[in-house]
């Protein structure tokens, strides 16, 4: 969020309505450490991210937290580790690209390949973020992620609950329906560390060479990737066919799987 766009903590009433949302999001991640163990947050250590941190940190929820270093992040995010482990006195996982893998896609396209076409960029991403995430999600019954649906097109009626075909388990992002308002509401109002790149208008980061600082105007995550379309904006992380997942889990009732303003994921009791 831009600097000029953050929230005043001096409105209550929004101050009061994240916080009963954060009350039914805490909910949710003690019903799926509950329910679905073992469980596991892939925390991309954005804003959002920081948010679901927090409470699974401060809460003590049995979810495991695991981050994915691809070797080349920014170092603001790499400080961001360290300030949160020391924050709450917990580890994050820290995951990193097989060298072997690795090797083989920087030795055919080149160091900054990524750059040259959405083939090349991708395979970058499978090799930095993709690979290393499915070795993590193995033998696991759920996953968590920070993701919003108003983050980007891509992301466009994102589901609290789904059932993750690639991974065969099963995903929630219970702050699907959150403002990036909300996120940052709760990030102030709670002293939740952050990215320090976030006030410098990165308010989506990932790769250092493949993120820059947006203007305003420019939708949140223009900065990513920014040499192509905005429905292409995606690492491969949260895509089947090409596109975010969306689908409710089986069984899931439609009007039960939106999670933040008192309804809970489908198969999770409140």
């Amino acid at each position: 969020m831009l600097r000029e766009n953050l929230p005043d903590l001096a409105d209550h009433e929004l101050v009061d309505a994240v916080a009963e949302k954060a009350v039914n999001v805490r909910r949710l991640l003690r019903n799926i450490a509950r329910d679905f163990a073992p469980a596991v947050f892939a925390n991309s250590l954005g804003a959002e991210d920081m948010v679901l941190t927090d409470m699974i940190f401060g809460e003590g929820i049995d979810i495991g937290v695991f981050s994915l270093d691809t070797g080349r992040l920014p170092e603001e995010t790499h400080a961001l580790i360290a300030a949160t482990e020391a924050r709450y006195g917990c580890r994050i996982e820290v995951a990193y690209p097989r060298h072997d893998l690795l090797a083989q896609t920087v030795a055919r396209q080149g160091i900054n390949g990524f750059y040259d076409s959405l083939e090349a960029r991708k395979a970058c991403c499978h090799a930095r973020k993709v690979e290393p995430l499915q070795r993590l999600l193995a033998g696991k019954k759920a996953w968590v992620t920070g993701l919003r649906e108003a983050q980007a097109a891509t992301r466009d009626g994102l589901q609290t609950k789904a059932y993750d075909q690639a991974n065969d388990l099963v995903k929630f992002s219970p702050l699907a329906n959150w403002s990036e308002r909300e996120v940052w509401v709760y990030l102030r109002a709670n002293q939740v560390p952050y990215n320090r790149l976030h006030d410098q208008n990165y308010p989506s980061i990932g790769c250092a060479p493949c993120t820059r600082a947006v203007q305003a105007g420019e939708d949140v995550r223009a900065g990513r990737w920014w040499w192509e379309t905005p429905e292409q904006k995606e690492c491969g992380l949260h895509v089947v066919d090409g596109k975010v997942q969306r689908v409710a889990a089986v069984g899931a009732p439609e009007a039960s799987v939106r999670s933040g303003a008192g309804e809970t994921a489908a198969g999770v009791a409140a």
